[in-house]
């Protein structure tokens, strides 16, 4: 006789069964208190008893808050509620981000045996997804085939721009999809209810974004993480003397092999905006030089067309002011915003920059000086190493750094500029030293140029690693396979910005030499 048959197996509690899971991920200013509130109370309005909790993550984008709502039929007195979800053991997993889904799969509230995954697929980078020198963007494909293996039912959509189309928040266009996934015993007009009983001024936007969620939810998954169309270059508009020498240089780059034309008109407009039409000039100049020496399939070219453009359009203080008084650039924030014709922003730049920024400022001789000098470098720290934080929206702010911006006229005459230069010089040199030699190194050289960018502590770190992959590059140089170790240590400078990865390369290489 088996334990089984002295034993009848136990049988599970209906009052534990009949309690409904609902855990929702949701990260700063996507309304999940509201969302859980609207939840809590159509459970209530139905009859049923509710109870939410939450735990607040560390901070907007370290950690999720994650809301719990559980509720259950009013039978037989009060029911007793968890405070928190356990894994396996959630009917709803509701996710406001694509990689929030992620996170929710890892620690297992989402089982194949009974939870329903609503989840936007857009994203929010985390800190740890930026902070990686290269493409730090986590795979959302590793996540979609999780969802897909991991759920009983998946509603994926970009619930966020459903949100933004119809005028208001993600919270509305997730209550939407909720209620078309059946998951919950309450028909469509009781979540609409319990919107309008919410109060406030958006309640016709939120009804909106509710139906256009909950149709979104019914027609599967329309937000498949595709790359967005790439919107054609807008025309080149100046003076018909600037114009005359825009189609000179244009002229040049549709004399180049079509691959490197392709890349070069990019190139070209990027420097020239950097600039003006003679330094798009001298970007042509140096393509020349590498095109004389190249043949098809133009690889070399191609590539030294895109990193020589970026080199020369370094991230100076400059720039920076430029860059940060563009209309352009304030019309994105205000649709990222979401902020009305009739509304007033308030935005508030962050500048921090080194000493060392304020010296290349300087004309080069007298800038040179004042870097070999510690005492006047000190100065400079204590003037300027503190950061600020400057209004644009007022005049005084932007007006000091429209007036900053526009100082394009002096760049060529600093100590950065001439740093750039002999930067870019020395490392074009070292690229076509091995043209005839080891062309794939030569290619793997020009590459190597990704691993600066930036501004401030970000250029420098970038600047290091690359003075030190240039310097592994060298001890390997006369392999085989020096190319493909070129490649190798790029990418482990690239994956983290402690510099790690690059170390143990570094290592392995001293290891065998």
């Amino acid at each position: 006789m088996s334990l089984h048959e002295v034993i009848p197996p136990r049988q599970p509690d209906e009052k534990l069964t009949s309690i409904i899971k609902v855990a929702i991920y949701a990260v700063g200013g996507q309304g999940g208190g509201v969302l859980t509130g609207w939840i809590e109370d159509v459970a209530r309005a139905q009859g049923f008893a509710a109870q939410a909790t939450s735990v607040a993550g560390v901070s907007q984008r370290t950690g999720a808050t994650i809301y719990y709502v559980e509720m259950a039929p009013m039978e037989g007195g009060q029911p007793v509620f968890s405070l928190m979800p356990a894994a396996g053991d959630v009917d709803v997993m509701i996710a406001a981000e694509w990689m929030e889904a992620g996170r929710a799969i890892i620690r297992g509230f989402v089982t194949p045996d009974r939870t329903t995954l609503i989840a936007s697929t857009h994203r929010n980078l985390a800190v740890s997804e930026k902070m990686v020198p290269g493409d730090g963007v986590a795979d959302p494909e590793a996540v979609r085939e999780a969802a897909t293996q991991t759920a009983k039912r998946l509603l994926a959509a970009d619930y966020e721009a459903v949100a933004v189309k119809n005028g208001s928040v993600i919270s509305s266009t997730l209550f939407g999809a909720l209620a078309a996934s059946g998951a919950l015993p309450f028909p469509r007009e009781a979540f609409e209810e319990a919107i309008r009983q919410s109060g406030g001024k958006g309640i016709e936007a939120s009804i909106r974004a509710f139906g256009a969620g909950y149709d979104a939810a019914l027609q599967g998954d329309i937000g498949k993480n595709e790359p967005a169309p790439v919107s054609p270059d807008t025309p080149v508009r100046g003076p018909a003397k600037l114009m005359a020498a825009w189609e000179k240089l244009m002229t040049r780059v549709s004399a180049m092999p079509a691959p490197v034309a392709e890349m070069a008109e990019h190139g070209l407009r990027k420097v020239v905006g950097f600039q003006d039409i003679a330094y798009g000039a001298d970007y042509l100049d140096r393509l020349a030089t590498v095109l004389a020496r190249d043949h098809a399939p133009w690889d070399l070219s191609v590539q030294a067309a895109k990193y020589v453009a970026n080199a020369m359009c370094y991230d100076d203080v400059i720039r920076v002011a430029d860059l940060k008084t563009r209309s352009s650039r304030f019309q994105r924030i205000r649709g990222e915003m979401g902020a009305k014709d009739q509304q007033l922003m308030q935005l508030t730049e962050f500048m921090h920059p080194r000493a060392e920024e304020i010296a290349g400022m300087l004309p080069r001789k007298w800038g040179a000086k004042v870097e070999a000098s510690p005492k006047s470098m000190a100065r400079l720290n204590r003037w300027f190493g503190h950061g600020r934080r400057i209004r644009t929206d007022s005049f005084r702010g932007y007006a000091m750094l429209y007036v900053l911006g526009g100082m394009k006229f002096w760049r060529r005459r600093t100590l950065r500029h001439a740093q750039e230069v002999a930067h870019l010089e020395a490392w074009l040199t070292r690229a076509m030293a091995e043209v005839d030699r080891n062309y794939p190194l030569a290619v793997e050289l020009i590459r190597c140029r990704r691993l600066i960018k930036g501004y401030s502590d970000t250029h420098a770190r970038g600047l290091s690693k690359f003075d030190r992959v240039l310097a592994a590059i060298d001890l390997v140089a006369d392999r085989e396979d020096a190319a493909d170790w070129a490649r190798r240590l790029r990418e482990a400078a690239l994956k983290d910005e402690e510099g790690k990865d690059l170390d143990g390369a570094i290592q392995t290489i001293q290891s065998f030499l």
